[in-house]
């Protein structure tokens, strides 16, 4: 802050010699004249002063005998005189002021993060179905809307954030790994725990409604688990009706999984020629321009982008881009997979699928792997014995008795 004063203000830097150069900065420091950045040079010394600070120098120079030269001019006011005579310059930076003005109204790049099973490519289409692209105005976006709307759109999202910094749109969301379908109940109405696999009960913990099954019991998928209408009986032990609940309890369940994957026994795979390409473009609002105007000229390449976007601020971003295409030229060869590569790749493909059932919470107790080959693949299966939670909410079917006096007032 102190530096940018002094060159609003304006600067000098001298060069003191003479009699008295260090009796020349204490009668300095004396009467309040600022001096700084002071070098030895041996036969003089260099400093910054004032302007206000150099015009009373004069009494303090007489009486050491020293001498001052001015060596450089620095700050607005040795500018501003210096570029009167530039117009077109001062319309240019007007110009451009006026530029970075107007664009400051405007989103010019949306950031999304925490995003995992929701592909960036998903939420940029559901933004752009919402009119919500780079080039939209500020002042239209709603953020509590949009945040709500996310949330609304997508169940597997549980929370999100949306925030704007200087012209980028940031997007911050939360993801529920164990989506389960949410289903509204009314006061009243009772909800069963149905089962979602085949297999053989574990465990069981019941908190609220009536367990139908219990510990080593064979299930079946869609079978009730726990009701969630608690019966009252009356002194006959018949009964007089149900109070209904939402059934809720945690089931652990002994069941199968099977997974299998297929592999070709030849693969193709990339020979690099060595033969390069690179073209450089500039993109201004979404129109891209390629410097030089040419053809790529190879049938198989790859190509890297890089791309720099014009940041005159921090997250003050522009629609302006530029970068350069890298072409690589390549041709396919054909090659068989050996033995190791097999059981490389098989081990990736298990090692993913173990990851995945981890992830959901599954027990992973026992697998039987198996890799078989016919004149063309190799084929992976795999039979595992988890342990899973298992229990889904569904509306129960059970009704209320109908008394004597229901079937009364039904013939009336």
């Amino acid at each position: 802050m102190e530096k940018l004063i002094r060159s609003l203000k304006g600067y000098l830097k001298i060069k003191v010699w003479g009699y008295s150069p260090e009796r020349f900065m204490n009668l300095c420091s004396n009467r309040n004249i600022l001096l700084w950045n002071i070098e030895n040079h041996d036969t003089y010394y260099t400093m910054c002063i004032s302007i206000a600070g150099f015009w009373r120098l004069r009494p303090v120079t007489k009486k050491t005998k020293t001498r001052v030269a001015i060596l450089h001019r620095y700050g607005l006011p040795f500018f501003v005189p210096y570029m009167k005579k530039r117009s077109i310059f001062f319309l240019g930076l007007a110009g451009c002021l006026f530029f970075l003005h107007m664009m400051s109204y405007f989103i010019w790049s949306i950031e999304i993060t925490g995003n995992s099973s929701l592909t960036t490519d998903v939420l940029m289409d559901f933004l752009e179905e919402n009119e919500i692209v780079c080039g939209s105005r500020k002042k239209d976006l709603d953020i509590e809307a949009l945040e709500k709307s996310i949330r609304r759109q997508f169940d597997i999202v549980t929370w999100t954030s949306a925030r704007l910094d200087g012209t980028k749109l940031v997007i911050q969301i939360k993801e529920n790994s164990r989506k389960t379908p949410q289903i509204e109940v009314a006061d009243g109405e009772g909800m069963d725990l149905e089962a979602t696999k085949k297999g053989k009960i574990v465990d069981m913990v019941t908190r609220s409604g009536v367990p139908l099954v219990k510990i080593e019991d064979e299930v079946e998928k869609g079978e009730i688990l726990v009701s969630g209408a608690v019966p009252v009986y009356n002194e006959d032990t018949t009964i007089k009706e149900y109070l209904f609940c939402k059934a809720d309890a945690d089931i652990y369940l002994e069941c199968g999984y099977h997974y299998e994957e297929k592999f070709p026994i030849q693969y193709q795979y990339k020979v690099y020629t060595g033969n390069e390409k690179k073209i450089s473009y500039l993109r201004f609002f979404g129109r891209e321009w390629k410097l030089p105007f040419q053809k790529v000229g190879f049938d198989r390449c790859d190509c890297v982008v890089s791309e720099n976007r014009l940041e005159p601020l921090k997250d003050f971003y522009l629609p302006v881009s530029f970068g350069n295409y890298r072409y690589r030229e390549y041709t396919l060869l054909e090659k068989q997979y050996t033995q190791e590569q097999v059981k490389t790749l098989c081990q990736e493909s298990l090692d993913r699928v173990i990851e995945t059932l981890q992830e959901k919470g599954v027990q992973i107790i026992e697998k039987d792997v198996k890799i078989k080959k016919d004149s063309s693949h190799y084929m992976l299966y795999v039979d595992f014995t988890v342990v899973e939670k298992t229990g889904i909410l569904v509306r129960t079917k059970t009704e209320n008795p109908r008394t004597g006096e229901d079937f009364q007032e039904t013939r009336e």
